[in-house]
């Protein structure tokens, strides 16, 4: 019995699998070098960071690699980060959910772009507290074209969305600096808000936002449980939630909105 739904076959999701791993391999790649002060092309070969040995090409095998080298550097067996594998993990996810969603579609390939670009950003913040200019500068000027042109937001639903979605957090940012004194948003949160609303759109802004506030709040209190003593610090970057409520609602919006109407 085939669990799949009638239009997504087995080579489909196979394909969203194996793209998804690439993918991920490539984005892993990309945050880890960002961190390390490194470019995509210097060095032009991945190396272990602690002895400097190149890693082979089967070595670099998305997920495989990790597992068969037992998470340690076949040079000098230090510890490999598990950050890699889970990027690659999220990539994947997020190609296979898409293309239940939106099949093999031009949208698919819009929204496996800028959940890229997102994946990237969240890795990046939750290392750094730093959403990078070279992705949300990018990200907000690509978004409004391509969600005006390939969805059915239309030019006024995308700029209006960006318009919404960064101007809210440029108020939050504004009010919370002038209430408390300090930071409380960066302006990186306030960038990535007009690339996510651009690709959600003003109707479905306050899904996202509630989403993101929401999941952030359980992780806050999550740490809070875990990290009694604040060995880590009692800070978590906004980034990564506002993504994720992003990629929801790229999912999930619509059939949302059916069911809370109807009900």
């Amino acid at each position: 019995m085939n669990v799949y739904p009638a239009a997504i076959s087995n080579t489909m999701l196979c394909s969203a699998v194996l793209i998804g791993a690439v993918l991920g391999s490539f984005y892993a790649c990309a945050v880890y070098r960002y961190i390390a002060g490194q470019t995509l092309v210097n060095p032009p070969r991945s190396m272990c960071p602690d002895c400097g040995y190149q890693i082979k090409w089967y070595e670099n095998i998305p997920l495989l690699s990790y597992i068969f080298l037992k998470g340690k550097c076949s040079a000098c067996e230090v510890t490999i980060s598990p950050m890699y594998p889970v990027i690659e993990c999220a990539s994947i996810l997020w190609a296979v959910l898409l293309m239940f969603a939106y099949g093999p579609s031009l949208q698919w390939i819009i929204y496996m772009f800028f959940g890229g670009l997102m994946i990237v950003a969240s890795f990046i913040d939750l290392k750094t507290f730093i959403l990078p200019d070279i992705i949300t500068i990018p990200g907000s000027i690509l978004a409004i074209p391509c969600a005006a042109m390939f969805t059915n937001l239309g030019w006024e639903g995308a700029i209006l969305g960006a318009g919404i979605g960064g101007g809210i957090f440029w108020s939050l940012r504004l009010l919370y600096r002038g209430l408390r004194g300090i930071e409380g948003l960066g302006l990186g949160d306030v960038k990535i808000m007009c690339m996510i609303g651009a690709l959600a759109g003003p109707q479905n802004l306050p899904l996202v936002i509630t989403v993101s506030a929401f999941t952030a709040l359980c992780s806050g209190l999550i740490m809070m449980v875990v990290d009694r003593k604040r060995e880590y610090g009692s800070m978590i970057p906004f980034g990564p939630f506002l993504a994720l409520g992003s990629m929801l609602s790229i999912l999930y919006a619509e059939p949302f909105w059916i069911w809370y109407l109807q009900g």
